[in-house]
């Protein structure tokens, strides 16, 4: 049975660490040397606007990565409207990163890419990433978000941005959620940690409102994750279409989650839709 831990709490890294040891995050990382915290930086927005990763979560990811002896570095890629090294100096991550000496890296710009073959893509037969992403442990530092065309953007919609290219928009138009199943079935990650403490509804996953939410949502499930987010925010998971393909594809388990920490009926809230 898939474990999601669900943890409330003030903006901290308390609600973090709790949650990452309520999923065995060390366990979920057993084995690896380095670690990549895939951010969300679809815009130069701060955390308070519930549209970035709030560098407060990916500080205490840094923290218990090292309690395993890891090396950490925090990535993401260039957007079609945004450039990602902007975003890390405006999201006030360059200044954690910087404090806690935490290289980053814009994938865009790395070198030395692979192609990894899908094997029954959906909409791509092969993707291409730097090798450093296939040579490392993803710990997928995500939002709770609402989106246009995704219904919600969570663990899995964050692992899009793995991919290398700036103008991302000609994935979109081979279907955005198939493409996303395609993604997480070649780039699993090993921990997905979701940021609530401010989320977002309505017009996602940029134009919406800051929604506080005082959450945690984390596991090594990415589907799990996913769905137990989902139904936070008043979705239903089966609904959404790139999680319940990863489930019917074997990427993890949509119903019979085993929730730690808060139970979902007491932070559960109906998300506004686009």
């Amino acid at each position: 049975m898939s474990k999601v831990a669900v943890v409330r709490g003030k903006r901290g890294v308390e609600p973090v660490y709790r949650a990452l040891d309520l999923v065995d995050y060390g366990e979920a990382l057993r084995g690896c040397d380095r670690v990549l915290v895939k951010v969300n930086f679809i815009t130069t927005k701060n955390w308070e606007t519930g549209a970035t990763t709030d560098p407060v979560v990916v500080e205490a990811i840094i923290d218990r990565v090292r309690d395993l002896k890891a090396e950490v570095y925090v990535v993401e890629s260039d957007a079609t409207m945004t450039n990602a090294d902007n975003a890390f100096i405006a999201s006030g991550m360059k200044e954690m990163c910087d404090r806690k000496d935490v290289p980053w890296i814009n994938l865009r710009h790395a070198g030395d890419r692979v192609k990894i073959d899908v094997p029954g893509g959906a909409a791509l037969k092969s993707v291409e990433v730097p090798r450093i992403v296939m040579d490392s442990a993803i710990v997928s530092a995500a939002k709770l978000k609402t989106h246009a065309e995704t219904g919600v953007t969570l663990g899995m919609k964050n692992m899009f941005g793995l991919l290398p290219d700036k103008f991302k928009g000609k994935y979109h138009l081979r279907g955005i959620d198939k493409v996303i199943l395609d993604i997480n079935t070649v780039l699993r990650p090993r921990l997905t940690v979701i940021d609530g403490f401010v989320a977002m509804e309505g017009m996602g996953p940029v134009g919406g409102r800051p929604v506080n939410m005082d959450l945690i949502i984390a596991g090594s499930d990415p589907v799990a994750t996913d769905a137990t987010a989902a139904r936070i925010m008043g979705f239903d998971p089966h609904l959404v279409n790139h999680i319940s393909s990863a489930h019917d594809r074997g990427l993890g388990e949509i119903d019979g989650v085993e929730v730690l920490g808060e139970r979902l009926e007491d932070v559960t809230r109906v998300f506004e839709r686009f």
